[in-house]
């Protein structure tokens, strides 16, 4: 019985500690007003987190020297962008990007 206690408090203590990251910031800042500078500086933010996941997935490191292309990767990334780029919808581009790796794994 007390097991069972403890563990409830630790899955709705971790709960707590997770939400209250991500929603009180959200609920301090939404009564302020920003400058445009600080908002259009912040329009970039997604963008440039996207393609620092973009790069670390695609680049491979190595022990020593440069890191290198991984290969199956960018042939998948080509028309990943060129859809991303022409369709400027997300679902679209990451299903593409999900069936050229597939289809790029069943080929290799």
């Amino acid at each position: 019985m007390i097991g069972d206690a403890y563990f409830w408090l630790a899955v709705i203590g971790c709960g707590f500690v997770t939400w209250l990251p991500r929603v009180l910031p959200f609920m301090l800042v939404k009564k302020l007003t920003f400058s445009p500078k600080l908002l259009q500086f912040l329009s970039f933010v997604p963008l440039t987190i996207l393609t620092a996941l973009l790069f670390q997935s695609i680049l491979v490191p190595q022990e020593h020297g440069f890191p290198h292309l991984d290969a199956l990767k960018s042939l998948a990334l080509v028309p990943t962008l060129i859809v991303g780029f022409r369709t400027r919808d997300l679902m679209k581009t990451v299903l593409c990007g999900i069936l050229m790796m597939a289809l790029l794994r069943l080929i290799t």
